[in-house]
């Protein structure tokens, strides 16, 4: 796996040349959205380079994956159009190269059902072989304990289907935000706490869910120790019941750190309840802020650098984002907040407006700004092949158990291009 980075005047027929790599197959595997205007600052991933096969008598798509090592699915992808059950003695197929040991982790990504458009079931599909988890967004609690969801059976089957283990997410959201109120009400009260953990276990068994992870925000800091108590109990209850049990965990650099979104959120109480943690390392550029990246990757550094020392490395899911923003210039506080942009949108944008795409190397962030057709200057910030391996690179760096992606519905074929590049992806 490489990446290359479109300089002034390529095209894909020169960097197909470069590579050894039919053009089509470039804009095939990168999803190009521009194959005939490409634009400079754009990144591209050069998978691992395949070779010619033989096909000789006796030999089945299964028996050459076992004799090299690799998947079936691995020569499938290079090989469109071949009916692995047509094979003919002659025939000239091509089969990755194999390469280095890779290091396993495990991968999870949330998905919102009622934010993607159209069928909430192809983004599962379609990244399944990526994914160790789909967390699926979410049942929101009431004051009684019971919880509401959205209509997730076609999601969990999905997922299913192509090995992924699906997980329950459980919040406090009220439907606007993240209620400090419901937090407080559900834990606090035993009988209403009691009713919900049985609400879960009903969910759980009837829906077919792997495991449970509880993504409780904007808890009030004098409730700390009442959530860290809550934690235990559904914990030790998930865990007698054969279910993982898994937090969401805001960004912090320290136990210091506090306020609404930060100071409820104990790292060391996380990390002895959960089998794993999801850290949201991410959002340090958000809708309502100035045009910053989503991901910086020295924030993201600063984060893993104290979680490291209050939660086991191999307990540790880095958060990863899918989008990006785009502002509309200039930033005032309180104004219009900024469109979520996929990858794929913000290369689009670029190339419309005629634009390159510039790299901050301490952010490790990709950005631009162009003019709309009403005369408004925009700022986008998004993330690339680039972005995404220098945040791999840290998951090797601290030897964490993986990353966690927010949020499905945003296409970025870079990204699994990439992660299938670094990493094996477990499966349970």
């Amino acid at each position: 796996m490489q990446i290359y980075v479109v300089r002034p005047g390529d095209n894909l027929w020169s960097i197909g040349r470069r590579f050894g790599m039919a053009p089509g197959e470039i804009a095939r595997v990168n999803k190009i959205p521009n194959p005939n205007n490409l634009v400079p600052g754009q990144t591209i991933v050069i998978p691992a380079q395949t070779a010619p096969h033989v096909i000789k008598a006796g030999e089945t798509m299964w028996l050459i994956a076992k004799n090299r090592k690799i998947r079936v699915q691995e020569i499938m992808a290079v090989n469109p159009g071949v009916d692995p059950n047509k094979l003919r003695v002659g025939q000239i197929i091509q089969v990755p190269v194999v390469r280095g040991p890779a290091r396993t982790i495990e991968v999870n990504a949330y998905i919102d059902p009622m934010a993607v458009p159209a069928d909430p079931t192809a983004p599962v599909l379609e990244v399944g072989r990526d994914l160790t988890y789909l967390t699926v967004f979410s049942y929101h609690v009431t004051l009684t304990g019971d919880i509401v969801g959205p209509d997730d059976r076609a999601i969990v089957d999905a997922a299913r289907s192509v090995g992924v283990s699906p997980v329950l997410v459980v919040t406090n959201f009220d439907g606007r935000n993240f209620s400090p109120d419901l937090a407080h009400a559900v834990m606090v009260e035993p009988q209403v706490k009691e009713r919900l953990i049985q609400n879960i276990f009903v969910h759980l068994r009837s829906r077919g869910y792997y495991g449970l992870n509880i993504d409780f925000e904007r808890v009030r800091p004098e409730d700390r120790q009442l959530l860290n108590h809550f934690l235990d109990d559904v914990a030790n209850r998930m865990r007698a019941a054969g279910y993982p049990f898994s937090t969401a965990l805001a960004p912090k650099t320290g136990d210091w750190q506090t306020g609404e979104w930060y100071g409820a959120h104990d790292y060391r109480a996380h990390g002895r309840a959960a089998d794993y943690v999801v850290i949201m390392t991410y959002e340090w550029g958000w809708s309502g802020g100035p045009p910053y990246a989503v991901a910086p990757i020295d924030k993201v550094q600063e984060v893993l650098d104290y979680a490291v020392t209050a939660i086991p490395r191999k307990k540790i899911m880095m958060g990863m984002p899918l989008y990006g923003y785009d502002w509309t210039l200039p930033y005032v506080p309180g104004g219009p907040w900024a469109r979520t942009v996929s990858p794929q949108e913000a290369i689009q944008l670029a190339a419309v407006h005629g634009v390159g795409i510039s790299y901050d190397e301490t952010l490790q962030s990709p950005h631009f700004r162009y003019t709309d057709g009403n005369g408004r200057e925009h700022e986008v910030w998004f993330e690339d092949a680039r972005s995404v391996d220098a945040k791999f690179k840290l998951v090797n760096k601290y030897g964490l158990r993986g990353v966690s992606y927010w949020v499905l519905g945003h296409d970025f074929p870079q990204n699994w291009l990439v992660l299938e590049g670094r990493f094996v992806v477990k499966k349970h």
